[in-house]
């Protein structure tokens, strides 16, 4: 039996994380803790390995609750004039703008994992002394251009250049070191496992010759590949658009474009990174527009891009959790030194400084709302949260919930049958974003890879880091040099669909162990790299699963969503009405999972507060 990895760094980790949660008594004692919820000055979150994202400690209590548990109302310890359920993206953007608005308002944010950011968190791992940093959730500043006004001021406001990515990210590298994508095809399918390189770069005619698929289906790559043709020539645009809506991917491929089965299930799991289902359920109207290599509708419909004009390298090192920590320094500057988007990359947070008595905004981080009501005489909200297993309750003037959609049914029970519904409707997709440390990458150099995709396996992908450099932080500069792998997961159940595939999902995602992911790990990696040398015993540093059961927004534009009459009908529109003087910020609410919808979300929840 191969060892595993050493868990000596998780494991030390995980005690930290611990113990930095638990108060000192010689702390208390010697007047270094002011309040129970600070924490300690050695607490840091992103330098943690093994099962992060919803980790440990982050869900029971909420489990707790769905389950019926219930705590007991206390009269409020502390008052706000705000208090944000949930310390991602939304919710610290939602905080920002009522600040704003309110430059002396005493705003406490509250959350129920170990870091803030929401699914925009940071990865960091030491080697010789060199720090890597990966992002282990939200990636990219994606098509900034298209950002609505106020999310792009918010940008501006905490000092992003989106401009400046242009020069940190070498979109170049890869390409000019002849790396393109691969695909190791599954034995079971196709009768034999084998590593195809050069997806997209090579000639069609070359690339299908090494593939073991048969003969019919080599032909259909080339050709759909290849061949410039519309495939509904007598109808419009609008007409087609109307009919592929509910057409999927894969009945694109097999009736319009009459492909071989062999191809179809060479696609089957191509898309399930972007939209965690199979491409059964996949509209060909959403693949048009998606830049991911899924070919045969470019000279059907008028391609009019995903990313509109935009390359995709709007990228921090850690991805939006540089976005997270810019936004806690405009809301507490002591946590996150420095002045610039350049230097928040290389900053070490001060966690310490987060919950200080006396300051404006407080970020509460391992707690977990459980209740959240308007007072009698709707001048207030009432909330219970429970931190280390201990109820508490706040009294605020005004509550924004910026957590899951889905929980807010539960926090707040006084809600109307049809919004708990209308908030219930949108199932979040789970998936895990896996970074694995390795001392270099010269076997990926070598076989010209810097992605492959793996037609049948756990890991739908592994991928290079994107390589950018911003402040003092330099990517890996040469093959030689340590790099951060990217893997993804998502649960995948062919014979389910709907949203209740994501449910299974989730479930999938919390009983599944640290060493189920390490062996698919070192399995897979293996499998595309041990013909350049690679060898998972001895090449892996580290691994970090981010798991998150409860991932992406709820996509709408999968094949068995209904038309709406009016945005009014939309059931995310319905939930996330105003509710008293709770009002709803997140992705969710609008019903897409990228930071734009975040933010603006955010700043709609203000605003209703705004008008009440």
């Amino acid at each position: 039996m191969p060892r595993h990895i050493s868990r000596r760094d998780f494991l030390n980790g995980t005690q930290v994380a611990i113990g930095a949660a638990m108060l000192s008594p010689w702390a208390e004692l010697l007047g270094a803790t002011p309040n129970e919820f600070r924490l300690a000055a050695d607490y840091y979150p992103p330098a943690l390995t093994g099962l992060r994202g919803s980790h440990v400690g982050s869900f029971e209590t909420m489990h707790a609750r769905v389950s019926g548990t219930n705590w007991p109302a206390s009269a409020p310890e502390e008052e706000y004039d705000l208090v944000v359920v949930g310390g991602g993206i939304s919710g610290l953007s939602a905080a920002h703008f009522f600040r704003k608005q309110h430059p002396g308002a005493r705003i406490l944010i509250l959350d129920n994992h170990d870091d803030f950011g929401g699914h925009a968190k940071r990865n960091e791992f030491n080697i010789k002394g060199d720090t890597r940093i990966g992002y282990g959730g939200t990636e990219s500043i994606d098509t900034p251009s298209a950002y609505s006004e106020v999310a792009r001021q918010l940008l501006v406001d905490i000092g992003i250049d989106t401009d400046k990515f242009y020069q940190a990210f070498d979109q170049e590298l890869y390409a000019s070191l002849g790396l393109s994508k691969g695909i190791v095809f599954d034995q079971a399918t196709f009768g034999e496992q084998k590593l195809v390189v050069g997806y997209g770069k090579i000639p069609w005619e070359d690339f299908a010759a090494q593939t073991p698929l048969s003969e019919q289906a080599k032909k259909d790559l080339i050709r759909i590949q290849t061949e410039k043709r519309d495939y509904l020539p007598d109808l419009g645009m609008q007409e087609k658009l109307q009919r592929l809506r509910h057409v999927s991917y894969e009945a694109f491929l097999r009736d319009y474009a009459g492909v071989d089965s062999q191809l179809i299930e060479m696609y089957r799991k191509w898309g399930t990174s972007f939209w965690c289902v199979g491409i059964d359920e996949i509209p060909a109207t959403a693949v048009q527009s998606y830049d991911g290599g899924m070919p045969g509708l470019d000279h059907t419909l008028v391609r009019e891009g995903h990313r509109g004009d935009d390359p995709y390298i709007f990228h921090f090192p850690d991805g939006n959790a540089s976005v997270a920590r810019l936004l806690v320094r405009s809301l507490v500057p002591a946590a996150v030194p420095g002045t610039s988007m350049e230097d928040v990359v290389t900053s070490r947070v001060d966690y310490s400084q987060l919950d200080r008595d006396g300051q404006g905004t407080r970020i509460r981080l391992n707690s977990t709302v459980v209740y959240a009501a308007n007072s009698d005489d709707q001048k207030s909200v009432n909330l219970t949260y429970v931190h280390k297993g201990v109820a508490h309750a706040v009294r605020a003037g005004q509550c924004i919930m910026a957590c899951y959609n889905a929980a807010i049914p539960y926090l707040c029970p006084d809600l109307s049958p049809a919004q708990k519904a209308g908030l219930a409707y949108n199932v979040k997709t789970p998936l895990c974003y896996v970074k694995v440390l390795v001392p270099n990458w010269r076997a990926f150099a070598e076989l010209k890879l810097d992605f492959v995709y793996y037609t049948k396996d756990f890991y739908k992908q592994v991928e290079l880091d994107y390589p950018v450099s911003l402040g003092k932080y330099r990517r890996s500069q040469t093959p030689d040099d340590p790099m951060i792998l990217h893997m993804c997961h998502t649960p995948f159940f062919p014979d389910i669909q709907g949203p209740e595939q994501w449910r299974e999902g989730r479930r999938s995602l919390l009983t599944t162990p640290f060493t189920v992911f390490e062996h698919h790990v070192r399995d897979q990696l293996d499998q595309a790299l041990s013909g350049a040398g690679f060898d998972a015993e001895r090449d892996i540093r580290a691994i970090t699963v981010n798991r998150w059961p409860h991932g992406y927004a709820y996509s709408p534009d999968l094949t068995w969503e209904p038309q709406y009459g009016s945005e009014s009908q939309k059931p995310w529109v319905i939930g996330r009405q105003r509710f008293g003087r709770i009002s709803i910020a997140n992705s969710d609410s609008g019903a897409k999972a990228d930071t734009n919808t975040a933010i603006s979300e955010a700043w709609r929840a203000v605003q209703e507060i705004g008008r009440a």
